[in-house]
């Protein structure tokens, strides 16, 4: 299985919406719903957990978005939909994409 990763802001309004996320796409792709959580300012999370705004999503180490969205800024993030407008988590498809479910 691909490794799978949320990092997060313990304040982010989207983090729980991030989490239903991954767990709507693993259920869809046929996994368990296991993936690693890291707080960006926890002392204990990775060097590489702290360049990501919140939330973001990693599987195999690279943002489901598709994007290279590395930045130290501590910043929310925001996610192009399937609409045209903007949403604070990414598209169910675009995290079974990055599962190589869809």
């Amino acid at each position: 299985m691909r490794t799978i990763e949320l990092i997060y802001d313990r304040d982010c309004p989207n983090v729980e919406a991030a989490r239903a996320v991954l767990r709507e796409a693993l259920d869809k792709a046929g996994l368990d719903a296991e993936w690693t959580e890291w707080d960006r300012e926890d002392a204990a999370s990775p060097e590489y957990a702290r360049l990501f705004g919140s939330p973001t999503i990693l599987v195999a180490g690279e943002d489901v978005s598709g994007q290279d969205t590395e930045s130290d800024a501590n910043c929310c993030r925001v996610y192009s939909g399937s609409d045209g407008g903007l949403q604070g988590v990414p598209e169910v498809g675009a995290v079974l994409a990055a599962l190589g479910g869809a």
